[in-house]
């Protein structure tokens, strides 16, 4: 009998080699609600394949994918949303900077009817250990400014440790395809249609596994675009939708699960859908 998942975990890798069993360890320990764990490659000789495989063979919760969307970070967060099965994808990264123990605890606050659910460094009660001063500085300003001035309900958007309702997100596509600016492309998508975000405090640690390939001066673009995007009127789902790049990346989503032949997944029978549903309950995000 087939165990429909209710968390689909997605980690992103890049030959992380045998790093990845403590990794995979850690969370398999942590989640005991149904989930299936998705270690989303872009090449088929990524060193962390055999030792992903390895892992499976004893916990089959474990699901190796091969992203098709091309190389990087955002492309494979962005397939490993699309092929999920469950209601509620958590993102968490391969270098052990994630609490494990977190994960059911964010899974939670979308099955409530948050459409995101972020781990805040910078809320009360969360903390930052190690990492680069200037990052740190950024991204801590990026947060607070949101937070203050666009009324995001997270402190901490650009965190790429992050819960989403995968219905949310496959009605307003995920446009980013260069770093980890999925976490406030979502963020900021959910504020101008004043949906439900959500934090819990985290404590991250600088990188425990391997080496970190975050490049500030590469992906600032990005991450200031959906910055500015957090700002503005309320917009409609139909309105998200209708940007070109949402539109295109629905249709990879559509392709991707009819590929690896996993069904979307519906929202429940009495609502129409996930926007429409909570737009009705909720004006403005707050915190």
């Amino acid at each position: 009998m087939t165990v429909v998942p209710q968390i689909s975990v997605v980690i992103p890798v890049y030959n992380e080699g045998a790093a990845i069993v403590p990794c995979l360890e850690r969370i398999l320990r942590a989640v005991m609600m149904p989930a299936e764990v998705l270690v989303v490659h872009d090449m088929a000789e990524d060193t962390t394949v055999p030792y992903a495989l390895e892992v499976q063979a004893r916990d089959p919760r474990v699901r190796p994918v091969l992203n098709t969307y091309g190389r990087g970070p955002a492309n494979a967060i962005r397939f490993g949303i699309d092929v999920a099965r469950a209601p509620v994808a958590v993102v968490t990264m391969a270098d052990g900077s994630d609490d494990p123990r977190q994960i059911e605890d964010l899974a939670r606050l979308v099955e409530r009817g948050v459409v995101v659910a972020a781990a805040s460094r910078y809320m009360p009660g969360g903390q930052q250990v190690g990492g680069p001063r200037f990052k740190r500085f950024l991204s801590r300003t990026a947060g607070r400014s949101l937070h203050l001035l666009a009324r995001v309900g997270t402190r901490d958007a650009t965190n790429s440790f992050k819960a989403y309702s995968t219905s949310f997100v496959r009605q307003v596509g995920i446009e980013s395809k260069t770093g980890f600016e999925i976490g406030i492309e979502l963020t900021a998508k959910a504020t101008r249609l004043r949906l439900p975000v959500a934090e819990i405090p985290t404590i991250w640690l600088d990188r425990q596994l391997g080496e970190s390939r975050f490049d500030v001066g590469r992906f600032m673009p990005s991450y200031l675009r959906w910055w500015r995007f957090s700002f503005g009127r309320r917009l409609t789902v139909e309105q998200v939708a209708k940007r070109p790049a949402s539109s295109a990346a629905r249709d990879d989503a559509a392709a991707a699960r009819a590929a690896t032949q996993q069904p979307p997944q519906q929202p429940p029978p009495a609502r129409q859908s996930v926007v429409e549903s909570l737009s009705g309950n909720h004006e403005a995000v707050q915190s």
